[in-house]
């Protein structure tokens, strides 16, 4: 069976996803900026209600992967934060100025997840050198590797996918994310010989408001307008997992 994790953005969401047969979620704030660090609240919102693992995304802020002294100890205590309000796991990264994993950031994740899951997330995708990075993540006990196979969508990447995958050889799990859909997951999975996905599954939602006055725009021009909402859809969790179960040939 493939493991479907979705990506949710608060509570609506991840009690949608579960809905749609989701097996873990993956809780963030900020998607349209690639994913940042959700808030206590709504942390401890989605523990309170949905029944199947959470993964919390720590990234401190949007751009790249390289952080300041100040943003790692804030990385490491929104680890702290989410493994003491009972997440399954932890999704993070870091690197180096020329495109390494940051290995002393990473041994301090993982002493502070403790026993709770780790991923290294897309930044990956951003690395120098995949094969070592890949050894070197191995060797630092983290549990999976979230990629869209260095490429700006899994369906570009998914023979980098498959190497990755090959060389790991089950000593940790390479999971494809980015621009999964019902129509393309079947040639993932066969492909990649992926046993876990990730993927959004959104859809665009107006908002209800009765006033809107659409002069100001709260986040610049490259985002969705303040009366547009992106949420999980049920129906394409359901029809992605669905396809996800029976692969191409």
């Amino acid at each position: 069976m493939v493991i479907c994790e979705v990506c949710v953005e608060g509570v609506m969401s991840a009690l949608t996803a579960e809905a749609g047969g989701a097996d873990r979620i993956e809780l963030c704030a900020g998607l349209v900026d690639g994913g940042i660090t959700p808030s206590l609240g709504t942390i401890q919102g989605v523990l309170d209600r949905v029944s199947i693992p959470t993964v919390v995304l720590v990234r401190p802020r949007r751009g790249d992967f390289l952080y300041s002294v100040e943003e790692k100890d804030v990385l490491i205590r929104d680890i702290r934060i989410a493994r003491e309000s009972g997440a399954y796991g932890i999704a993070t990264g870091a690197l180096t100025r020329d495109g390494s994993v940051d290995r002393p950031l990473m041994r301090r994740v993982r002493d502070e997840a403790g026993p709770s899951s780790l991923t290294f997330h897309r930044a990956f995708d951003m690395v120098a050198d995949p094969m070592q990075s890949l050894e070197v993540l191995i060797e630092l006990g983290v549990d999976r590797v979230l990629t869209s196979g260095l490429e700006r969508n899994v369906p570009q990447g998914m023979e980098m996918i498959r190497e990755l995958a090959g060389q790991a050889g089950g000593r940790i799990s390479v999971m494809p994310g980015g621009g999964i859909t019902a129509d393309n997951v079947g040639s993932v999975v066969s492909t990649t010989g992926a046993t876990e996905i990730h993927f959004t599954a959104t859809t665009e939602s107006k908002s209800a408001m009765a006033h809107k006055n659409t002069r100001p725009r709260m986040g610049g021009d490259r985002v969705l307008g303040e009366f547009e909402l992106s949420l999980t859809d049920q129906e394409k969790v359901r029809r992605i997992r669905e396809a996800a179960a029976a692969p191409e040939n």
